[in-house]
């Protein structure tokens, strides 16, 4: 750091010490104004680390339109996959394969597909087996790309699955301690002297909020605030703490006249609190407060993003620890807001949720040809979609039929209401279509209790400003389906520049290859495989055969802590479920094979090496007892050597004009054999054809000829 040396004479005039004054006025101003640009540059940093970010780590999104919420075992699970961006949800032909999961209770997958994808839409179905337990099960989707963020971004819908072979043996039972109540306090933290917004919620353990109303007793036992439930159990109260370590009490009365008790988080000494509000109806009042030792007039930046783009980005300085910010409403984009509050080391001090009812929304609607329709007779619908202004516009739909009864069942999110809503926040929302399509100053205010009780799911701050710091371990599928799998060392360490080999025994040649990187992971890039046969992995065992190679399960291990809610039934769904019963069994023994609309896709049959140079049927020949004469009598393209180490074959290359120096590869159904020597022990007559590539074949690390 530069010093700064002030030689003073010895005897000084009053304009020369006015001007000695200005100098070193003027040089300290400098120093401070240098250091003021240093902290403004370092904040606005951020913004432009948020807008790199989602440029580095483009989000997919996923939503499963689900035909019912409620299943017997043995009936089919129908579903469409739509993928989306992150941003606008324009449909985003991204990733080609989505991974669709059935998890139980214990978040253990008991059903596993993956469907095709294609200009971003895919359609498929599960199969429920009949030795499915009764129970509440999550289905979630997600594509290889979104394995690189948290479980929470996956798509996750709750169903419920009754197994009519067994017996449910369930009753609902009534119990004060089933009911949970959880407060928030607004911006995270409840802060002596400072006065929050704290939101609540409280439901019963289904998960579905409770009416009631609470009173708030401090230390003492006095009452500070009174409060009660506005939808669906969740509220919210205004309080300013008035001491360090308090700790206050909320009595919470059911409708029912049962009461119980929970605590707030504890009022901490320090810290910092954001406060939004309404300051008109065209402006939000943002406050910010701080009570931290040597932040009272600390300059901060307020940062609004919303799915990762950024709305608002404004720097204030507190005053007196204080500080306001009026945002315009519609600077913000529908959806909801995330307002975070940076210290100037860039640290998130707190946080806040916003929510903007969308506007913009396809009207659809449904008309049939008449009121009442019999039994098998044919059902003509009409739909139609429009814009709010009531415009027609065009739009790709998937529409499910089924019977509504008394079955007790969780509603399925609608497309709508999962992409605006229920995708960015965590846990599970009741009705959330209700805050998506509800208008109204009371919806509003709901919206708002939600926001202060749930919290955000889409990224890390710390991901954001530190930046990615490795490339992402999983690629997106752009070509279609990848097979991951490792290859180690006899000791267990990862084996790098190691080319493994994959192929699937058929009558159809299919056969993969990969080159190993640092880590030992190879990925088969298997587009168009649709097999049921096993793989067959190896490396070439003339160059080394103690490599071990292991595949990799390709579905996500990583799991949302959000658990389905609690299986609750009861004796008198008893008719209902016969009959559903019945119509399962009765679909599955005389419609199987209407209900099998999903088929493989037609194929080409041909190798993947296309048609060979030279092809040989060796049932127009006379058949040998040993292939060694077949090869030196049929198949003039192949020449066979013995040398000490055992037979070779030689190939000639008429491109060139030569001969190749190293032997062909040679497959069986499909499957390398490095090995000449077995395949020279086989007996011919099992060998119904002969293919030779005359020419080097190039596939993806390795050229090779083909036999």
């Amino acid at each position: 750091m530069p010093r700064y040396i002030v030689a003073y004479p010895t005897t000084w005039s009053t304009a020369g010490r006015a001007r000695l004054r200005a100098a070193m006025l003027l040089l300290a101003l400098s120093a401070g104004l240098s250091s003021v640009h240093a902290q403004t540059d370092s904040l606005r940093a951020i913004t432009k680390r948020v807008t790199a970010y989602n440029q580095q780590a483009l989000q997919e999104k996923l939503y499963l339109h689900l035909d019912r919420p409620l299943y017997i075992s043995g009936e089919i699970i129908w579903f469409k996959v739509n993928a989306t961006d992150d941003v606008a949800h324009r449909p985003l032909a991204l990733s080609q394969v989505a991974y669709v999961e059935v998890l139980d209770k214990e978040q253990r997958p008991v059903l596993q597909t993956k469907v095709a994808l294609q200009q971003a839409k895919g359609h498929g179905s599960l199969a429920l087996p009949a030795s499915l337990a009764s129970g509440n099960y999550t289905v979630r989707a997600y594509t290889n790309w979104m394995k690189n963020f948290s479980p929470d971004c996956f798509f996750h819908a709750n169903i419920s699955i009754v197994n009519t072979r067994t017996t449910l043996g369930l009753k609902v039972t009534k119990d004060t301690t089933s009911y949970t109540a959880q407060f928030f306090p607004e911006g995270g933290t409840l802060v002596k002297g400072v006065t929050s917004k704290v939101g609540f919620k409280i439901v019963d353990k289904t998960g579905k909020g409770i009416a009631a109303t609470g009173t708030l007793l401090d230390q003492r036992g006095a009452t500070v605030a009174t409060f009660s439930t506005l939808k669906y159990g969740l509220g919210s109260f205004v309080l300013t703490p008035q001491a360090t370590g308090a700790v206050y009490t909320a009595v919470l009365t059911l409708p029912n006249k049962q009461a119980f008790t929970r605590k707030l988080p504890v009022v901490a000494a320090q810290g910092v609190v954001l406060r939004v509000e309404e300051a008109s109806p065209t402006q939000l009042r943002i406050g910010i407060e701080s009570t931290v030792p040597g932040q009272a007039a600390e300059e901060l930046l307020l940062l609004g993003h919303s799915r990762q783009q950024v709305a608002v980005s404004a720097l204030t300085r507190l005053q007196a620890g204080k500080a306001t910010v009026l945002v315009d409403r519609k600077t913000l984009p529908e959806g909801v807001t995330h307002f975070t509050v940076f210290n100037q080391e860039k640290k998130p001090l707190c946080e806040r949720l916003f929510f903007t009812r969308p506007t913009h929304q396809l009207a659809i609607t449904g008309r049939t040809a008449q009121q009442a329709y019999g039994t098998r007779e044919k059902v003509n619908l009409q739909i139609a979609t429009a814009s709010a202004q009531a415009q027609p516009l065009p739009a790709n739909m998937s529409l499910a039929v089924f019977r509504l009864d008394s079955l007790p069942s969780s509603a399925l999110p609608n497309i709508h209401s999962y992409l605006w809503l229920t995708s960015d926040l965590k846990g599970n929302i009741e009705n959330p279509d209700y805050y998506v399509s509800t208008p109204g100053p009371e919806a509003e205010q709901a919206s708002d209790n939600l926001m202060l009780t749930h919290g955000w799911s889409r990224f890390r701050w710390a991901d954001v400003l530190a930046g990615p710091s490795k490339p992402f371990q999983y690629l997106s599928e752009l070509q279609g389906l990848t097979i991951p799998a490792r290859v180690t060392t006899g000791g267990g360490k990862p084996a790098p520049g190691v080319i493994v080999y994959m192929a699937t025994p058929s009558p159809k040649v299919n056969l993969f290859n990969s080159l190993s990187n640092s880590d030992g992971l190879v990925l088969f890039e298997a587009s168009g495989l649709y097999s049921a046969n096993d793989l067959i992995l190896q490396t070439n065992t003339q160059k080394d055969s103690t490599y071990q190679i292991e595949l990799l399960n390709p579905f996500s291990q990583q799991y949302s802590k959000s658990l389905p809610l609690p299986f609750t039934f009861s004796e008198r769904n008893q008719q209902d479920i016969l009959s559903r019963s019945l119509e399962m069994q009765t679909q599955n023994a005389y419609f199987s094979k209407q209900q099998a609309i999903f088929k493989l896709p037609v194929s080409d049959s041909a190798a993947f090496y296309g048609k060979p140079d030279e092809q040989y049927l060796l049932d127009e020949f006379t058949r040998f007892k040993v292939l060694e004469e077949v090869m030196r009598e049929y198949v003039p393209g192949v020449q066979v050597r013995l040398r000490k180490d055992g037979f070779h074959f030689l190939v000639m290359d008429h491109v060139n004009n030569a001969i190749f120096p190293e032997n062909p590869l040679v497959l069986l159904d499909g499957v390398p054999v490095f090995d000449i020597n077995k395949i020279m022990a086989m007996d011919p007559l099992k060998i119904k054809k002969l293919d030779v590539m005359t020419s080097a074949y190039f596939q993806g690390p390795r050229a090779t000829m083909v036999l």
